[in-house]
């Protein structure tokens, strides 16, 4: 059995979703970022960790891809060119999403307080938005990212638009925000997101 450590307002959700996509039981601990419960596997100190066999794997991408080929399931198979496009678009979605996002949150909470630059969150919302548009252009014709297969680049944006819900970077995009509300409604991310309370 599987072991998740971190809150499920982290980027542990996508790992808990991947989980419950999978059907794979697992134990979870909420634990919280920099806590001892989290240094301990992960010196940075980030969650979340998945721990198989007493071993730890830090990332949250590197955990559901692994999680992903392992099970055979919401990927396609190593040396692919659909696997290529999927690794294409995951690295999209980390450079030019999850990366605002995550300057914003350093520049709003994280940093301490005399180094925060406030004013960098109207830049960061600019390239959020273009990347939106740069986006709906990869976009396949199916319900997914890739077409008619989910994959793990779909766990990745979904996680980002229920992150830039919350940070207040709008989705503009008229297609993208069908696809946000679409993969929201799906009933394993609903047991997930129950987690948050």
């Amino acid at each position: 059995m599987y072991t998740v450590i971190g809150r499920a307002n982290s980027r542990a959700t996508r790992v808990l979703w991947m989980l419950e996509e999978l059907a794979q039981d697992y134990e979870h601990i909420p634990a919280a970022p920099q806590s001892e419960g989290v240094v301990s596997f992960n010196p940075a100190g980030k969650v979340p960790v998945l721990i198989e066999d007493g071993t730890p794997i830090t990332d949250s991408t590197a955990i559901i891809q692994y999680l992903a080929d392992k099970h055979g399931a919401l990927t396609f198979p190593a040396g692919t060119l659909d696997r290529a496009r999927q690794d294409s678009l995951t690295q999209f979605l980390l450079d030019e999403f999850d990366a605002a996002l995550w300057m914003a949150a350093r520049h709003s909470f994280l940093l301490p307080e005399q180094l925060r630059q406030s004013a960098i969150k109207e830049s960061l919302i600019w390239e959020f938005t273009n990347s939106q548009k740069t986006l709906v252009n990869r976009m396949g014709d199916g319900p997914y990212l890739m077409g008619h297969d989910m994959t793990v680049p779909d766990i990745i944006l979904t996680h980002c638009g229920i992150w830039a819900k919350v940070a207040k970077f709008p989705i503009h995009e008229p297609r993208l925000s069908d696809y946000l509300t679409r993969m929201t409604a799906r009933a394993p991310l609903a047991r997930v997101l129950a987690m948050m309370g």
